[in-house]
């Protein structure tokens, strides 16, 4: 890679607010602030809204839609058309 062209690539814990639990990863994305992870450094964090720990597809509360009774709704209403 070209030096001086690209994001600096480092650690970052990235916080869900929705359901408090944060992740330590390796981001090109930096935040103000700052926060003391379990290994005793400081590392800046980025606070999202969802995450895969509050996702209704990843944990399980996903609703299914009824879609018989919206195909059978959409045929009475135009299907005789």
């Amino acid at each position: 890679m070209k030096p001086g062209i690209h994001p600096a690539y480092e650690p970052v814990v990235f916080r869900d607010s929705a359901s408090g639990t944060a992740f330590l990863t390796r981001s090109t994305m930096t935040g103000e602030k700052t926060v003391e992870w379990e290994d005793g450094n400081t590392y800046p964090v980025v606070d999202v809204e969802i995450s895969s720990a509050s996702h209704p597809f990843y944990t399980g509360t996903a609703r299914v839609l009824d879609t018989a009774g919206r195909v059978e709704k959409f045929q009475r209403r135009y299907g005789a058309r």
